[in-house]
């Protein structure tokens, strides 16, 4: 995509452009601008798997971002929608939602919305799915819990592959695969058949848990107890719709309750196929 529109929103004129790594800097620098934590590498994984719109004035200062990751041929996640902060209020979010609605055609659509964007997804016509519980800080402490994890190793891929299918309905093999070359994970099996995932690797402030997929909390708890314990007195970060014993295992760890965000849908959602769930996501960025 080249430029492709121009619009005045407030004194500037603003020209739309396809995101490219060359934007990187001055993504980082607009995501810093509304204390969003992405570093750059951040931002490099993400437009590895997805892509996005800029919105720059006429000097070619990089003024609002939007992005979206296709996750299935009929569905993709709208993610990074930023605008500077002089012009929140002036309709450059509105602006970048409608072409990347005009990109994604006919897909079903999902978000993850702050507070603050709530109420233009609402007004866009997306219904709210469940609650999102962002937890982090530094690692205090490691409480008892179940110790039946065991450390991820390269001949699990293909049944944390499978398993994440299950529990989200989307084949993630590359996404996961990325993360693994950027991270590592731990299971838990049954009978020697691997039956829960964690992986975590490095984000914002520190590193991220997540996906987190398991039978039930306790088993989400021995997966991520490992991760807690090798990263105690560092930062630490877990997004979570779960209420219940894994997010009391969290808080006590020291990774705190931070803020509420809101999943929401236009369209349908996939269908899990499994009686695995997803107990953590990858990021609000990726869902």
């Amino acid at each position: 995509m080249q430029e492709i529109e121009s619009k005045f929103v407030e004194s500037y004129e603003l020209t739309l452009q396809a995101m490219s790594p060359s934007d990187i800097e001055q993504l980082h620098a607009l995501s810093i601008s509304v204390q969003w934590p992405h570093r750059a590498a951040d931002w490099s994984f993400l437009l590895q798997h997805g892509q996005g719109i800029t919105a720059k004035d006429e000097i070619g200062r990089l003024i609002a971002s939007a992005m979206w990751l296709p996750n299935a041929p009929d569905s993709g996640n709208i993610c990074m929608v930023i605008t500077s902060p002089r012009l929140q209020t002036q309709g450059a979010a509105h602006w970048l939602m409608e072409r990347v609605f005009s990109e994604m055609g006919n897909r079903n659509k999902t978000l993850i919305a702050t507070r603050q964007a709530y109420r233009l997804y609402i007004a866009m016509g997306f219904q709210t799915v469940c609650l999102v519980y962002q937890h982090n800080g530094i690692v205090t402490s490691a409480p008892a819990s179940p110790d039946h994890a065991r450390r991820m190793n390269a001949d699990d891929f293909a049944a944390i592959v499978a398993l994440d299918q299950a529990a989200t309905g989307l084949d993630r093999s590359e996404l996961l695969k990325h993360i693994l070359q950027l991270g590592h994970g731990t299971v838990v099996t049954q009978d020697s058949v691997v039956t829960g995932f964690a992986l975590c690797r490095p984000f914002g402030r520190g590193h991220v848990i997540g996906p987190v997929v398991a039978l039930d909390q306790q088993d989400a708890i021995a997966l991520i107890a490992p991760i807690t314990l090798a990263y105690e007195g560092r930062f630490l970060r877990l997004d979570t719709s779960h209420e219940g014993a894994l997010r009391d295992y969290l808080i006590a760890c020291g990774m705190i309750h931070h803020d509420t965000v809101t999943k929401m849908k236009l369209g349908d959602l996939p269908h899990p196929q499994g009686p695995q769930k997803a107990f953590a996501i990858v990021s609000q960025a990726v869902g």
